[in-house]
């Protein structure tokens, strides 16, 4: 039996339980002899002969980063009671480091004895008032003799609760149950520092054995790190061993380098909007497609970050402190400027502005014929490269001036998301086609026209999809290297073909053309998330967010993801934040309204979905989503309102089905549905993650569903 409060193993008085594991339960108990609180860990019976290689392997070690040994018992280890909490991150870089090394400096000293640790987690690493201890020697396994340069020789894992159970930190040879050395403990090494330093797991999926596939065969999502400390990291993350570091003491002397040296942030900027100063304010199209066209030269520099057009546009006629600015898009520099027009004549002038201090890094103005746009955009680029000492990279081919007008001009009116607007932006398209035929950018804005039709719910994703398709595709042969085609492909391929296998490779090759805010989102909400890899599609979406932190779009998608995650609390606080960019972006007042009724928040929750059908009153899925609401808030006649005006509508979405789930209606739920498949509603897409449809999912007609979206 184990022991209880106030029972005493040998001399000691058992105070309180602090944890329990597969090993036996940890005890706070009391010494009296020497008037001092101590931890006990009292063993299970089948895991005797690791409670004794624990014991063995601590009392061999005497370091300050190490939790002490001072007792041994027929069935119990007395160690040091330590005051902490177990490691966890986000960390500052500084204080991360500095844990980092006081691990490494531990793991050296059990590496020198021959004893090689094999669980190494953040739940292993207490942080105490002087700094980190090292815990649970358990799985630890020391060599029956030395062997050179601290290679420790060992028998694999056998026990599959050893191997789940620290899943998420073993090293690939320690997953395939081959044996290990000191080089296991270094790839874990660089698991636990990628967390302190992100705040997520460098290889996170839904089960330990799809996570342990991911360590074996993927790379994790890149840090926003040093490019120094980045490169520690990426050595330890070595898929073999011989291509990491030898030792860990080569790992801790890297790691002291690392902070020695001064912190080289990685440059950054935002390009805002330029002013247009034109007499005609309809030239307000060029200015906004000129700072737009820098952003994207710039993007294409490697090291450089660049902050999205979303975010950066977000401050348009805002009289804000460029320090403000710049804090809001957590950047270095500002690029502002302005533009005047007329004629066959455009006047621009650019600043680059250091916004610490408000330095101007670089000025210029530009008095030149219309034909030379694209050089003075090429001269910017330069100027803003050499300023910030970073790598320009060569223009694509140069275009048609007035095709690329056209195309500005449309682009104008699509990021107006009104289906006036989207009529004039075709119109724009169509005709810098009509003058270039061989525009992949036109053919590329063109595939998003169609697309936004769809997914606005102005005309069928069914009849829009082959459309989007078919100029994406345009466009992808014209320049094979266009990553915003491969982009759109991927959409297709997910939200229409189920296709992941395509979605996944168009994803990945836009992802090596350059990952920007855009292709992080994509990959998150149109492909890990459909496929059930939550985890990942957070991460993902996180990712997207630090490049345009003002993007709604952005936002939606991370709080979809909590959504779908169940983490309702924290999908609610998501939204909430996002209504402080804009309060009338209606995606997010829906993912709001669902995390309310997750979190049994009803009556909020239908003033949320109350506010989708007053912004968006053409998107008839939200109805849907109303009814469910008002049903599962004892609404019954409204809710049967609300279902009468969709069976009139003749439109199946997944916001219908959802009312059908809420009310019980199976057949109705079925039916819709199938109706939202042969529709291709976008939203479909996240069958697998979605709380309405939990009761059903073990029925044959969920499963077929699964199976004819590929999702099985």
């Amino acid at each position: 039996m184990p022991p209880s409060v106030g029972d005493r193993l040998g001399p000691y008085e058992i105070l309180a339980l602090i944890g329990k594991g597969g090993m036996g339960e940890v005890y706070r108990a009391r010494d009296p002899r020497l008037n001092r609180d101590v931890a006990v860990k009292v063993s299970a019976a089948q895991f005797s002969e690791r409670f004794e290689r624990e014991a063995k392997a601590i009392a061999a070690l005497n370091h300050p980063h190490i939790c002490q040994v001072y007792d041994v018992g027929p069935n119990y280890l007395v160690m040091e009671f330590i005051e902490g909490d177990p490691l966890k991150g986000p960390l500052p870089l500084e204080k991360a480091l500095e844990y980092a090394r006081q691990i490494a400096s531990a793991l050296d000293a059990a590496h020198k004895k021959n004893i090689t640790h094999r669980d190494l987690k953040p739940a292993n690493i207490l942080v105490t008032a002087s700094g980190v201890k090292l815990l649970d020697f358990g799985l630890a396994k020391m060599a029956t003799a030395p062997v050179p340069d601290g290679v420790t020789q060992t028998m694999p894992l056998t026990e599959a609760g050893a191997i789940m159970g620290t899943a998420a930190y073993m090293s690939p040879e320690q997953a395939k149950g081959e044996e290990v050395d000191a080089r296991s403990d270094i790839f874990s090494f660089g698991v636990v520092l990628y967390e302190m330093l992100s705040g997520r797991r460098a290889f996170s999926r839904n089960s330990s054995i799809e996570t342990m596939s991911a360590i074996l065969r993927d790379e994790p999502v890149p840090l926003d790190a040093p490019a120094n400390v980045s490169a520690i990291v990426t050595r330890c993350l070595r898929k073999s061993p011989t291509h990491r570091f030898e030792t860990i003491g080569e790992v801790r002397a890297a790691l002291e380098q690392a902070a020695t040296k001064p912190a080289e942030k990685q440059p950054s900027i935002a390009v805002l909007p330029f002013v247009n100063m034109s007499a005609d304010k309809e030239n307000e199209y060029f200015s906004d497609g000129l700072a737009e066209e820098i952003l994207n030269l710039l993007a294409k520099i490697p090291g450089l970050k660049v902050i999205a057009r979303t975010s950066s546009f977000a401050f348009r006629g805002k009289e804000q402190d460029i320090t403000k600015i710049a804090e809001a898009l957590r950047v270095q520099n500002i690029l502002e400027g302005s533009v005047r027009k007329a004629g066959s004549r455009i006047r621009i002038t650019a600043q680059l502005i250091h916004a610490a201090d408000g330095t101007h890094l670089w000025s210029e103005r530009y008095d030149r014929d219309m034909t030379d746009v694209f050089a003075i955009q090429d001269e910017i680029g330069q100027a803003i490269s050499e300023a910030l000492q970073v790598r320009l990279a060569p223009r694509a081919t140069v275009v048609n001036i007035e095709a690329w007008q056209l195309c500005l001009k449309g682009e104008f009116h699509r990021l107006r998301f009104t289906p006036e607007s989207l009529a004039k932006a075709k119109e724009y398209f169509e005709q810098a086609l009509a003058i270039d035929p061989n525009y992949a950018h036109a053919y590329n804005r063109l595939a998003l026209y169609y697309y936004m039709l769809g997914l606005l719910g102005i005309k069928p994703i069914g009849d829009m999809a082959p459309l989007a398709k078919a100029a994406a595709a345009k466009a992808l042969t014209i320049d094979p290297t266009n990553s915003e085609s491969d982009s759109a492909l991927a959409v297709m391929a997910a939200a229409f073909d189920y296709d992941w296998k395509a979605a996944e490779n168009h994803l990945r090759k836009a992802t090596a053309a350059g990952a920007s805010a855009r292709t992080h989102y994509l990959y998150a909400v149109y492909y890990l998330l459909p496929l059930g890899r939550v985890p990942e599609a957070m991460e993902r979406s996180q990712l997207a967010l630090e490049s345009d932190p003002l993007s709604m779009l952005l936002h939606f998608g991370m709080a979809w993801c909590m959504y779908c995650a169940r983490r309702y609390p924290e999908s609610i606080e998501c939204a909430q934040r996002s209504f402080e960019i804009d309060p009338n972006y209606y995606m997010n007042w829906l993912t709001m309204g669902l995390a309310q009724l997750g979190a049994r928040k009803r009556e909020e929750a239908i003033a949320s979905i109350q506010r989708v059908t007053e912004l968006a009153p053409w998107w008839s899925a939200g109805w849907g989503y109303l009814a469910a609401a008002c049903y599962l808030a004892n609404d019954r006649e409204r809710s049967q309102q609300l279902a009468r005006k969709l069976a009139d509508s003749h439109n199946h979405t997944l916001g219908a089905a959802s009312y059908y789930a809420a009310a019980g209606e199976k057949d109705a739920m079925f039916e819709a549905l199938d109706g939202a498949f042969q529709q291709r509603d976008v939203f479909l897409v996240y069958i697998q993650s979605l709380p309405f449809f939990d009761p059903y999912r073990a029925d044959p007609r969920f499963q077929s569903l699964l199976a004819k979206m590929n999702l099985v």
